[in-house]
This record gives structure tokens, sequence and C-alpha cells, in this order.
């Protein structure tokens, strides 16, 4: 049996959103999909804690707080994709170029410095999932579970099939180009032509959330979340599992309740790998053996970010928190943006940036966590959580753009 997949945003109880899936399952008389709850960053901002105008602010964002001005932040450059910015959609980063797409199946390469286009093509159809790049290939998906691959260049490679619609961006390597379906699967295909290599699956909860983040590779491994609170270690080259940690252990006496999937990319440095599961809780594993190094329970959708002293998060709540890396003991606590629907966090040079519902890039002091700088992009919320490039933030806006902003 497929699992049905819910479609949930960021919310401050578990009665909320078990209350909201019960009147959406009623609403939609069985449908497995239910309604668009999505958090600030993949879509139109849900009002906190109600979620009941699905994708339609009930309530505006409120003030702009004041801070004192110790960084100049500037938008850099600004690209329109066309349509509109899909939740998930987020930018590919390479050394020598930004690759992008819209849901509307529009691709585009953008040189990093100056965002000056490259080449724009046509995907031919509409996309389910953003795009994902190496040194050799440029891949996207569609909700027919079609994977289409072009080269740097923008000229079609080939295009494969897979068990169902594509969820999440692919990950194209040396080894396999991985890709993520919405039925749980995990495949790696060939960057040559496509051809399938392994497939990775496991059972999933009879209710999950809907996952738009996909996973990273690093060093060979692939890491990447499941439904249920599982973080997975995985050979990129065999699709074998070297560890899965337990992020959250499901509890409560329904399946509503019991929701507690990785919903948003894990992050990594050169000894850990860290994940964070759905209203529950925040863990960091050793990236080789997959051992538990810390767990703290912080529900949030926005995304992880880590320098090389603290781990960074916007919780439930809309407060920007940085944790001790090392040992996830909280350093500080930023709450004046909360009914701004901050975003995930993201490292702006020497600062820490968020975007909230009105498109503002505000920067934090990333020893303390004060407001010290703040620009204005499209007056729109981002997509998904913004991607470092240098000492650039780059994002994909629900207004259909592509921006690149940096702080001094």
């Amino acid at each position: 049996m497929k699992p049905r997949i819910a479609t949930v945003g960021s919310g401050r109880a578990r009665s909320t959103v078990a209350t909201l899936a019960v009147l959406s399952i009623v609403g939609l008389g069985g449908c497995s999909t239910l309604s668009n709850w999505l958090p600030s960053w993949l879509a139109e901002p849900p009002s906190w804690p109600s979620w009941l105008s699905f994708g339609h602010n009930a309530h505006k964002p409120g003030p702009l707080p004041a801070f004192e001005a110790k960084a100049t932040a500037r938008v850099n450059w600004q690209v329109s994709l066309g349509g509109k910015g899909g939740p998930g959609f987020a930018p590919a980063v390479r050394p020598d170029a930004i690759y992008a797409a819209s849901p509307e199946g529009v691709l585009v390469s953008v040189e990093p410095a100056s965002g000056t286009q490259r080449w724009r093509v046509s995907a031919g159809k509409p996309l389910s999932a953003g795009v994902g790049a190496d040194s050799t290939a440029v891949v996207v998906g569609t909700d027919k579970g079609e994977v289409i691959a072009f080269d740097t260049g923008g000229k079609p490679l080939w295009q494969a099939k897979i068990s169902s619609e594509v969820s999440g961006p692919p990950k194209p390597t040396d080894s396999a180009v991985v890709v993520w379906s919405l039925d749980g699967r995990i495949f790696g295909l060939s960057e040559t032509d496509g051809t399938r290599k392994w497939v990775y699956q496991r059972t999933t909860p009879p209710l999950t959330v809907r996952r738009y983040a996909g996973g990273i590779v690093s060093r060979g491994g692939l890491f990447t979340g499941t439904p249920g609170g599982k973080l997975l270690g995985i050979d990129v080259a065999t699709g074998t599992l070297a560890w899965e940690g337990n992020v959250v252990t499901p509890k409560g006496a329904t399946e509503l309740e019991r929701i507690a999937d990785i919903t948003s990319l894990p992050v990594i440095d050169e000894r850990q790998v860290c994940a964070a599961a759905y209203l529950g809780r925040v863990a960091c594993f050793d990236a080789q053996r997959g051992t538990l190094s810390w767990s703290r329970d912080f529900g949030t959708l926005g995304g992880l970010a880590l320098d090389n002293r603290y781990l960074y998060i916007t919780d439930d709540k809309g407060a920007v928190q940085a944790l001790d890396k090392a040992t996830g003991a909280s350093v500080w606590k930023q709450d004046k943006l909360a009914q701004r629907f901050p975003g995930g966090p993201v490292v702006v040079g020497d600062y820490l940036g968020v975007v909230d519902a009105e498109g503002y890039l505000h920067l934090l002091d990333r020893n303390d966590g004060n407001l010290v700088g703040r620009v204005a992009t499209d007056e729109k919320a981002p997509s998904s959580q913004p991607v470092a490039v240098g000492d650039a933030a780059v994002w994909q806006s629900t207004g259909g753009n592509l921006i690149s902003a940096s702080a001094k």
C-alpha cells in the first residue's frame, strides 16, 4: 500500500497538525495528498499558529523590528525565471555556475558573481522538483516520474523514468544521479545515459509529510532523511546502506500524531552530519559510523546551517537559534523576527541570514544573534532555504525570481 502524503507546514503543537489533517481528509474525501500547509520558505507563508488559510495569508507579517546597523546587506542581482516559484525549488550551486529551474519547465544558468545569464532552455514540460547539477550534468524531474538531464551547456543528454513523481532535486555525481520518488524509493541512475544502477527502498509509514528536500552527497556518501525520523548514510556507487540513525522516534496513538519525518536537508562538516525531524528533534551523528553525538527537542521545517562553531535553526515558533555543534547546548536565541515568518538560516559571509515572508534578508551577528542588517528584495517569500555561495546567499522566491544578496 502506498503511503498517504501529508503536505504540511510548521506549527506550534502536534494537536494542531492532527486537527487540520482530519479536517482536510474529510474535506478531500480520502484524497491521498492533504492540503497546502507549507512553512514560510515553501509557499505563501501561513499565519502562526493558524494554517486554516491553506497557503493564503490570514494575517500580514508583523512590523520590521528595529536594529542597530552594523552590517550592510545588498542585493547583488536578480534574474526572473518566469511564472511563480514552486515549493522546494532551490538553485544548484557550482563554483563556475548557478543553475535554477521553474515549475513551468524553464532552466537557466547564470554567472555567480554578476548574475549574467549564460543560457536558458525549456524542459518541454512542467517540473515537480528543482535542479541538481555537477560538472557534467544538470538534472530535473517531473510529476510523471520523468528524469531529464542536460549537459552544462543546456543541451539535452537523456531522459529516464522512475516509479512515481520526482519529489526532490536530483543529485548528479560521478557514481550515480540520485533521484527521490514520491513513493519513498531512492534511485541511482547512470550519469551517462540514465540507466538504472540501483534502487533503495524501505517500508514507509501509512501517513507521511510531503518532502521536497532530497539529500546531500559528501565523500562518496549520500545522506538523506526518511519518513519516520531516520537519517540514512548510503554508498552512492552501489546504493548499499552504510548506517541509519534515529533522529526521533514516532510517538502517539494515531498515525497523524506519529508523523516525525525528516523534511529538510541534512548538513555536514568534516566529522558529523545533522538533521531535523518535523515537529520533533534535531540530532547530529558521526558521519562515518552513524553513532549519535547529541540530540535536542526542537521542531523545525526551515532547515539547518553550520559554521565552524554552531548549528543554526529556525524553530517552529519562528525563533532563530544557535546551538553548539559539538554538544547541542543552546548559545543564543533571536525571536524578534517570529512574526515575520523567517525561513531557514544561511551563512552569509561573517553573518547569519534569514529571508522572511516579504522577501527581506535579515542579518544576524553569529556570535550573539543580534540583528545587525537588512535589505529588501522582491517582496516575496523564499520557495526554499537559501544556499550559501561564497559570501553571498542565493535563493528562489515565490515570485519566480532567482536572487543573490551579500553582506559586508
